[in-house]
């Protein structure tokens, strides 16, 4: 599962059984995202949350990470028992807005933030797979 957290919204994505192909599942408010879990967590059977990592061009954390580092230390806390993955998020938000432009979506569609997020948590992990497919 990858989680692009934001200080409103949350996009996530989850992956199928073989790991292959990252698929968005849902965007929800931040404030509902640990109630959301707990419930998708007792249905679903999740190996691992890979989390994005907000960073500069400079490599540098960016001004977003002061409230996702706390929100994933809590994560940790939380679920102890999934092993937590960070990875870098620069441009994900552009790729999204470009991937929802080349599917052919209309401008209004291209507005909704949501989406953006979700697409967002989906480029994430896509990433995420592609690096632990070229590790093997």
């Amino acid at each position: 599962m990858a989680i692009d957290y934001g200080s409103k919204r949350v996009g996530l994505a989850v992956t199928d059984p073989m790991q292959i192909i990252a698929t968005g599942l849902t965007t929800v408010h931040s404030k509902d995202l640990i109630d959301f879990l707990k419930k998708y967590f007792e249905k679903e059977a999740v190996e691992c949350i890979v989390v994005g990592e907000p960073k500069r061009m400079n490599n540098q954390a960016s001004d977003s990470a002061r409230f996702i580092e706390p929100f994933v230390v809590h994560l940790k806390r939380t679920f102890p028992q999934i092993k937590l993955e960070r990875i870098d998020e620069r441009f994900t938000s552009k790729m999204a807005f470009q991937t929802m432009i080349d599917g052919g979506l209309k401008k209004k569609d291209r507005q909704n933030k949501e989406l953006v997020d979700e697409i967002s948590a989906t480029i994430i992990l896509q990433s995420y797979l592609e690096q632990i497919k070229n590790k093997i």
